[in-house]
């Protein structure tokens, strides 16, 4: 398919402020939200890492707020998926059939069917509750490419390269950032657009979490590197941009997806 015969793609960050209660309290705040972003015209929705329960590790002791893939208390998010036509890439503590536990992203497609993506680079306590992944889960929308990764991912040049290689037009990235992170995060989303002339895409757990305050700052960077679009707070909010895929065309060379040298 060439540049110009794909069409702009519409998305939403979704900056959430988890609820108390996990999977069953945050479902249908998921549900509403994910209407909100249909009535700004969204194909496809992020939401920030671990969303269905906020960053509560210790929820995760026991096996009520772990999910699988065919989890039937998915049904209303796949039901709205499948009304609205949109995909939702949701954050969830996850067990693979073989029970190999995941911190993941659940692409929820149109279609009820689900794709997964795993972090690839735990840290701290995660790493005494999950398994890391390997390569970030490439999906395709409307003609588009979009690469998922999950918060310290995109501290590690390599993830955004890889995914620029296997032809990425966005680096989504869900999240924790904190209160004091503001400039690390801006590198991070700044230098994986403009190093690999992707759009980068975040979505950042809002308000207070176990590890401190939000900063906020969900939004959109350009293949420049620069900011498109971000929060103006750091409580939910839904943000959302139609991006252009001749925009990429700007910077990139004819013959690949990586960047134009300068």
């Amino acid at each position: 398919m060439t540049t110009g015969s794909i069409t702009a793609l519409t998305l939403s960050a979704v900056q959430y402020q988890a609820l108390d209660g996990g999977v069953a309290a945050n479902v249908p705040e998921h549900i509403r939200l994910i209407e909100d972003a249909e009535s700004h015209g969204a194909r496809l929705v992020i939401f920030p890492e671990l969303s269905l329960t906020g960053y509560r590790l210790d929820l995760l002791e026991g096996s009520g707020e772990w999910l699988s893939a065919a989890d039937r208390r998915l049904d209303g998010i796949r039901e709205i998926c499948r009304r609205t036509g949109i995909t939702a890439v949701i954050g969830a503590a996850l067990k693979e059939p073989d029970g190999t536990p995941r911190l993941a992203s659940l692409a929820v497609h149109p279609t009820g069917s689900i794709e997964t993506s795993f972090k690839t680079h735990l840290h701290g306590p995660e790493q005494e509750l999950f398994v890391a992944g390997s390569n970030p889960a490439i999906l395709e929308i409307d003609g588009w490419k979009v690469a998922l990764a999950i918060c310290f991912d995109a501290a590690r040049p390599g993830h955004a390269e890889w995914a620029a290689d296997a032809g990425a037009d966005i680096y989504a990235v869900s999240a924790l950032y904190t209160a004091g992170e503001d400039h690390r995060l801006a590198l991070h989303l700044g230098a994986r657009a403009m190093d690999n002339r992707m759009f980068s895409v975040l979505a950042n757990l809002a308000g207070a979490t176990p590890l401190g305050p939000s900063c906020g700052l969900s939004g959109f960077w350009g293949p420049d590197g620069l900011p498109l679009r971000q929060a103006a707070g750091t409580g939910t909010e839904v943000l959302t941009a139609s991006l252009q895929h001749s925009v990429l065309a700007r910077f990139r060379r004819p013959e690949s997806g990586r960047a134009a040298e300068t």
